[in-house]
């Protein structure tokens, strides 16, 4: 089994969650592998946003390293980062390319790009718009490590030569259980606004609410414009914090998930908030896309929803013995497969596989060098 290990990882924003995803991933990761005894550092690009919008917990900030550029990045961490047995760089992180470009040449440890967007970096290599990753880079890296599982990743493999595995995001079981308080919603959503989910949410949420005056409603999440409708019992909350994220959650009778086109396309592409909501207890109805079957059983861990006439029919006339026997077995699923200790194992066995590659892959260039 590996031993301690040097990590070091290089993301978009770990120390706020306003409008980033990521950082919900990368803090439960990094704490399940500090818990695990390894080192942990994450270098992040200084930008005003995150700087004015910081929720870093305590107990990891002494993670966090920050650094203005390249250039920076290079003088004032460069030897740190070559040095560790483990460099992660993430996606849509500020450059990314160019820092991938140096992370190849100068770390002697194992790389790896963590690509937490798997379909959305495809979609933009094949339109030449990516500007954290190029499609040559995507072979020079150990591992590729991708939020998308499932015939993605032999896509990877064939086109680009990714060495692919699948790391899901995953729930910080420590932050995320059931409670006891009442429910002040029969529907809640929790997600930034995008324009390609923003049709299901109309259908899924908006449209229930005015069918059903007398239901309670909310919808938490940064960026959704002024111009939308928000029927008058539907609960607005601009942005929770992920502290908040429990409590949201365990307010809800039923909690709605909606996924991005690129995502339902690619299929077996979980969000961080199904395994959240699960860990919460909190019965989970989901949009439809391949592979959801694979991470929760359907009618048993999870309601599908094709028509909004079926969420309505559950939210009205459920019985409350089956919605809390719901809750609790997507809870024990999400404990027995789904928690960041999983993921850090997970990432352990990769990481385990890549080293005795790595020495052939340097013992046959050795052999053909003196060939030669």
């Amino acid at each position: 089994m590996t031993g301690m290990l040097d990590f070091a990882f290089l993301g978009l924003s770990l120390r706020s969650a306003w409008g980033n995803g990521h950082a919900t991933t990368y803090r439960a990761l990094l704490r399940a592998l500090l818990r695990r005894g390894h080192r942990v550092r994450f270098y992040e690009r200084d930008r005003s946003w995150y700087a004015d919008n910081q929720d870093l917990p305590d107990d990891l900030a002494s993670c966090l390293r920050l650094y203005d550029g390249l250039e920076s990045l290079r003088e004032q961490h460069g030897r740190d980062i070559a040095a560790a047995d483990v460099v992660v760089l993430g996606s849509f992180v500020p450059e990314g390319a160019r820092v991938a470009d140096w992370l190849l040449r100068a770390a002697h440890g194992i790389t790896a790009f963590y690509d937490i967007d798997t379909p959305v970096t495809m979609a933009m290599l094949r339109e030449g718009q990516c500007d954290y990753l190029r499609a040559e880079q995507i072979a020079d890296f150990r591992l590729y490590l991708s939020f998308t599982g499932g015939p993605f990743l032999e896509h990877l493999c064939c086109r680009y030569g990714a060495r692919a595995e699948p790391l899901y995001c995953a729930v910080d079981a420590q932050q995320y259980a059931p409670s006891r308080a009442s429910s002040r919603y029969d529907l809640g959503y929790l997600g930034t606004y995008s324009v390609d989910r923003q049709p299901l949410l109309q259908r899924f949420l908006l449209e229930l609410a005015e069918a059903w005056p007398g239901g309670r409603f909310a919808v938490a999440g940064p960026q959704y414009p002024d111009a939308i409708g928000w029927p008058r019992n539907v609960t607005r909350i601009e942005h929770l914090a992920p502290a908040r994220h429990r409590a949201f959650y365990t307010s809800q009778r039923f909690t709605l998930n909606l996924t991005r086109a690129d995502m339902v396309a690619a299929g077996w592409s979980p969000s961080v908030r199904l395994f959240e909501a699960a860990a919460c207890g909190v019965p989970i109805i989901s949009d439809v896309w391949p592979g959801i079957d694979t991470f929760f059983a359907p009618g048993e861990e999870i309601l599908l929803a094709r028509e909004p006439v079926q969420v309505l029919e559950w939210l009205r006339n459920m019985p409350e013995p089956r919605r809390r026997a719901l809750g609790a077995a997507a809870r024990r699923r999400v404990l027995a497969e789904h928690t960041a200790d999983h993921r850090a194992r997970t990432l352990e066995r990769y990481i385990d596989r890549a080293v005795p590659r790595r020495s052939v892959v340097r013992s046959n260039r050795s052999i053909c060098h003196d060939s030669a």
